[in-house]
């Protein structure tokens, strides 16, 4: 069974270009079974991913690439703080699930510097029922590796494979044309063998089709104040970020041949059902009168924005 298990969808705001419908759709007509969802640093597609894949016969993987703080999520030193790496969380069983709302939760209200970040102390609070992959090139143990430093990538490595479980702990593959990804590939196979911890290859999805990559270049722009078409690299670097069938996915890692026999024995397995998708919480309606006023700052210019006037909310 082929899983895509690192997929960033429209609530990956500015950055994840697929629709969920079109994605559970495309998903499926390519004989997938199961398919992973895991948006930067929120949750917000989780239950409609579930509804989607339910409807569609898909078996969804709910997760999240959370951001993790360099120390602790309550530190905000401009310098030392500003950076975060991400990790890759997916949910095994309700447990997990809970442990994962638990811990974006606190990123948001807790760690918000810039993103919404965990730390170590959360990890090691709301483990249980969760499956950990390192990430792409912004993880942990990539960026140690990119730095040249192995013994800080080893150690980072058996931290969290300590933690969560030989068998919940992946170290993951990736070759979407990155000079530096080869690098990092060296490394990952390296650690696999003198630590045994498995292997698991992905493709960074952010987008259903390679037509689409225009769209998602679109959104990065926007996101980091670029203009399309003067940045060199972006329409290499990016154009394989798609949902790839196994056989093109397998040439891309054919150096790598040893993750297969990993693969099928991992975290496609993870198993959730939610009882109950509906909201616990009171819904209210929104308040019908909306004025638009002129913000003068923001950090790309003078932008418009909707202030809600304050007026009692109805119920529904």
């Amino acid at each position: 069974m082929f899983t895509h298990l690192h997929v960033h969808t429209e609530f990956s705001l500015l950055d994840g270009a697929c629709r969920l419908d079109d994605l559970v759709s495309r998903a499926k007509a390519l004989g997938m079974q199961s398919l992973a969802i895991t948006d930067h640093g929120n949750m917000y597609g989780a239950v409609d991913f579930y509804k989607a894949c339910k409807r569609q016969g898909v078996r969804p993987i709910i997760g999240c690439e959370v951001y993790v703080a360099p120390r602790t999520r309550y530190d905000r030193e401009r310098v030392q703080d500003k950076a975060y790496n991400h990790l890759i969380l997916l949910c095994e069983n309700e447990e997990g699930y809970k442990n994962l709302i638990a811990m974006v939760s606190k990123g948001y209200t807790e760690g918000f510097y810039f993103k919404p970040r965990i730390d170590r102390d959360l990890l090691q609070k709301h483990h249980q029922g969760l499956i950990c992959l390192s990430a792409c090139l912004a993880g942990e143990i990539p960026q140690a590796l990119l730095e040249r430093d192995y013994d800080k990538a080893k150690e980072t490595a058996l931290w969290y494979s300590d933690l969560f479980g030989s068998e919940h702990y992946y170290l993951e593959l990736q070759d979407h044309g990155i000079p530096e990804q080869q690098t990092v590939n060296a490394g990952l196979l390296r650690l696999s063998r003198e630590t045994g911890i498995p292997l698991v290859a992905t493709n960074d999805v952010h987008y259903v089709r390679r037509e689409d990559a225009k769209i998602q270049q679109v959104l990065i722009c926007i996101a980091t104040n670029h203009v399309l078409g003067r940045t060199p690299g972006w329409s290499s670097t990016r154009i394989s970020s798609t949902l790839k069938v196994k056989r093109r996915w397998q040439r891309s890692l054919l150096p790598c041949p040893r993750h297969w026999r990993i693969r099928r024995r991992s975290p496609g397995a993870a198993t959730l059902i939610l009882n109950s998708v509906t909201p616990s919480c009171r819904i209210m309606r929104p308040p019908a009168v909306w004025i638009t006023t002129l913000t003068s700052k923001s950090c790309a210019g003078r932008v418009w924005c909707a202030a809600m006037v304050n007026t009692r909310p109805r119920p529904m």
